[in-house]
Parts: C-alpha cells; sequence; structure tokens
C-alpha cells in the first residue's frame, strides 16, 4: 500500500544520486550548464522559451539524463491522449500547497514539455527538488516506468491522436500493460480511469490500482474489448432531451466477462463523489465538464500521495490557465479565450464551450500536430450549424470541406491574424472574448501573438 504521508525531505540533495560514477556527474554538470546556456541565448534572440534546444544539448551531451535526473526523487506521473496537462497542473497545485514553505522541493514541466528532452529539461533546472511531478507524453510511459520509478502513475484515457506518429492506440496500451507487468511490486501505484476499456486493460498487471470515473462521455474510441476484441456492451447510457450523451454508461464485454471496476471517485455530470460518498464542492476556475474529471483523477492522485481534500482543492483553485488553455489573451486588439484540441474526443469537449459569436476555429497539420487530418470527418461540427464560423490556419480548407458536409457555413481566413481581427469585428458584443479553438502549433502562434513567450 501507499502510504498516505508526504515523503520527508531528503537528508541530502537528490544530485548526490546512489549508482552514479564521477564521470557520469561531470558530464551530466556539463550538459546542464550548455543546456541553460543555449536556453538562455534562444530567449534573448526571441527564439522561444528556449526549452527546446535546452533539453536538446542536455541529452545530447549526456544520453541518459533521463534516466540520472529522475533518480533519487519522488515521481508522480500523469499520462494519457487527453487532459494530462491540466491534471498535471491540478496535481502540482495539490502538492505545493500542502508543501507551504517547502514548496521548493516540487518541481514540474508546468509548460507541457513531455517527451525525455522536456522532462530532463525541466528536471536540471531543480537539482535540489526531490518530488517531480510529471506530465508524461503517452509513448514515454514504459521508459519512465523503468527508469524513474514512479511513485503514483495517473492514467487517464486513450484516443486516436497523431496516428502517423502513435500509430494504434492498443499499441501504446500494450506498452503500459508490458511496463507494469515488468516493473512488478517495485512498478507504481495506478490511478485509473476505470470508463476507459484500454486504460483499465493495462492497468491489470499494476501491482495496485485505485479506480476514478471520470464523468467521459467519449466512447466512440473504445468499441472493442482490447482482451478479446468483442464488441463491448454499454448498460445504462443517458441523453438529455437534445440528444446529447450526459453519461456513456457502464461498459462489459459478453465475450471474455471483464467489466468496469466500481471507482472509490465517481464523476457525474459536474459534480464529484469522493471515497466517502461526500459531494465536493470543486469550485474549480477553468472550465469545462471534462476538467472535473480531470480534477477527480488529481485527487485521488493526491490522496494517495498524502494531501487532504480540502488543502488539495484550495492549490487546485489556483489554476486558471494550463499551458495557456482558457486564456484570455489580447491579439491585434481583440479579447480571445484560447481553447486546445487536438484530436476527435478534445473537439467533443471544447466545441460546447466556444460560444462567441462568431467562433474562430484554427486548424494545422504540421509534425506537432500529426500530419494526418482524416481525424476530422469524426468531428461533430454538425452541432455548429446556424453559427458564424471563421475557419483559419495552414490547412483551413480541408476545415472548410469538412465544414461544408456538416453543414456549416464559414469564412475561409488562412491567415491566423487577419482570422482573429475579422471576428473581432463581427463581434455583437465587443466586451465579450472571442473564442478561438486551436490544435497545438496555431494555439501555440496565437499564445505568443498575445504575448506570450
Amino acid at each position: 500500500m501507499v502510504s498516505h504521508q508526504l515523503p520527508e525531505p531528503p537528508t541530502s540533495k537528490p544530485r548526490a544520486r546512489a549508482g552514479l560514477s564521477a564521470l557520469d556527474r561531470a558530464r551530466l554538470s556539463l550538459a546542464t550548464f550548455a543546456g541553460r546556456a543555449a536556453s538562455l541565448a534562444s530567449r534573448v534572440v526571441g527564439r522561444g522559451s528556449g526549452q527546446s534546444i535546452q533539453g536538446a544539448i542536455l541529452t545530447r551531451l549526456a544520453p541518459r539524463a533521463f534516466e540520472h535526473l529522475l533518480a533519487g526523487r519522488t515521481v508522480v506521473a500523469v499520462t494519457g491522449t487527453n487532459g494530462k496537462t491540466t491534471t498535471t497542473h491540478f496535481v502540482a497545485a495539490a502538492v505545493c500547497e500542502a508543501l507551504g514553505k517547502d514548496a521548493s522541493r516540487l518541481v514540474t514541466n508546468a509548460d507541457g514539455a513531455n517527451l525525455h528532452r522536456g522532462i530532463a529539461s525541466a528536471l536540471s533546472e531543480a537539482p535540489k527538488a526531490d518530488i517531480a511531478v510529471l506530465e508524461v507524453d503517452e509513448r514515454v510511459v514504459a521508459d519512465l516506468v523503468k527508469l524513474g520509478k514512479p511513485k503514483i502513475l495517473a492514467m487517464l484515457n486513450f484516443s486516436r491522436d497523431q496516428l502517423d506518429r502513435n500509430h494504434e492506440i492498443k499499441a501504446l496500451a500494450r506498452a503500459w500493460r508490458n511496463a507494469l507487468e515488468e516493473a512488478g511490486e517495485d512498478g507504481p501505484l495506478v490511478i485509473a480511469n476505470a470508463e476507459e476499456p484500454l486504460v483499465a486493460w493495462a492497468a491489470e498487471t499494476a501491482r495496485e490500482t485505485v479506480w476514478v470515473n471520470s464523468g467521459s462521455v467519449w466512447n466512440d474510441d473504445a468499441v472493442l474489448c482490447p482482451g478479446c476484441d468483442t464488441v463491448l456492451e454499454r448498460e445504462n447510457p443517458e441523453v438529455d432531451d437534445a440528444g446529447n450523451v450526459t453519461f456513456a454508461g457502464t461498459w462489459r464485454c459478453p465475450g471474455c466477462g471483464r467489466s468496469q471496476h466500481k471507482a472509490t471517485i465517481v464523476v457525474r455530470g459536474e459534480t464529484v463523489h469522493d471515497a466517502d460518498g461526500n459531494e465536493l464542492d470543486l469550485q474549480l476556475n477553468v472550465p469545462g465538464r471534462f476538467n472535473v474529471g480531470n480534477a477527480a483523477v488529481a485527487l485521488a492522485t493526491v490522496r494517495e500521495f498524502g494531501v487532504d481534500t480540502e488543502t488539495a482543492l484550495a492549490g487546485m483553485r489556483k489554476v486558471q490557465a494550463p499551458a495557456g488553455r482558457f486564456g484570455i489573451n489580447e491579439i491585434r486588439g481583440v479579447k480571445c479565450r484560447l481553447m486546445l484540441s487536438k484530436n476527435p474526443a478534445g473537439w467533443a469537449e471544447s466545441l460546447p464551450l466556444g460560444t462567441s459569436d462568431p467562433l474562430v476555429l484554427a486548424i494545422d497539420s504540421v509534425l506537432a500536430d500529426g500530419r494526418d487530418v482524416s481525424w476530422l470527418w469524426d468531428v461533430d461540427f454538425e452541432s455548429l450549424r446556424g453559427r458564424q464560423v471563421i475557419a483559419t490556419g495552414r490547412n483551413t480548407f480541408d476545415l472548410a470541406v469538412r465544414l461544408d458536409y456538416a453543414g456549416v457555413e464559414c469564412q475561409t481566413i488562412k491567415d491566423l491574424g487577419t482570422a482573429i481581427e475579422t471576428a473581432g469585428s463581427m463581434r455583437a458584443d465587443q466586451s465579450a472574448p472571442l473564442d478561438v479553438i486551436a490544435t497545438y502549433t496555431p494555439f501555440q502562434v496565437l499564445r505568443r501573438m498575445g504575448g506570450a513567450k
């Protein structure tokens, strides 16, 4: 069992790592210095935050930096296709609140750089921190379990995302499952979303699992049983008067008998019930039903880490615009609310939040977005019929074709800045923010246009 108590401060700083040779320590120190210098140079010349170049140089000069920088720390990791950045912010904020004046013990990759380089870069900036709350890309989980030996691993969901890069999501789930099996009793406590069949299958090999129902209504990526490929059945799904799914139903497999685990923390609608059956008053400062689910996973995670619910919520309420999501930015004189959506599941949650008139949708297909945009056909753009919509970004016309088939009239303006200016001038209520839903690359471009560094 995991102790429900925050870890005690170490008697020596984590950098004095057991088993690390003098040569490895020297190489790591040199690589860290070189990475920081490159990061500073990048910021000075206006080429961005410098996080990418810092991580690239660090791991090039010290190939085992990822492993060495994780050693000696108590690691809490969050992974999944959607929601991991916000959930990581929730977890980090809760732990920070609990640490109080000792908050410097905590390091986190708050900017969302969640691959090997980004994680190593973040850790190198806090050599004395003994607690790491990390957002981890789905492809990095197996390495993290093996090399970083996390204390807790929160597993959110699986959804088709960047198929040209990630291929089929079951392959990722299998990698998680195998890593947890190989770790055995040395593996992490897993916080798993019981509503996700692939997550449940991956968690079967974990030494111990705490189950959470996140209240997700997206189940298009969970049609088949991951164990035997039988079509799953859904019991007692709920639909509102408008035909919108409000509860996806409890899943079970008629083939092998797998079924949804009973959860200790449950989300229904926008309410959360804890392990004792109490309804929690979240009062979050980030919008969306899906963020209620993210908060539920975060609460389960920090509870196992020794943070009580009241303290956790006090910290989580301080989270407002995690890595720019839902943040208000002034772009070309227009107040904009930016929302990031990368795949059909993400768009299903973001579209209901995009209430401004007009609504701006920005699509790109460079490497960071995924070059395959066929996923556009799996998004319910039909819900935008009768709305004023502006399509923008590198893949403006791919989006326009999809909107046309959905019966949605739109203006096509490829340049992001011009699209924002045009949409801003069309607003009936000039005081209300303009909602912009974007994939990763235009989202980051718009943030920089709004002054983010």
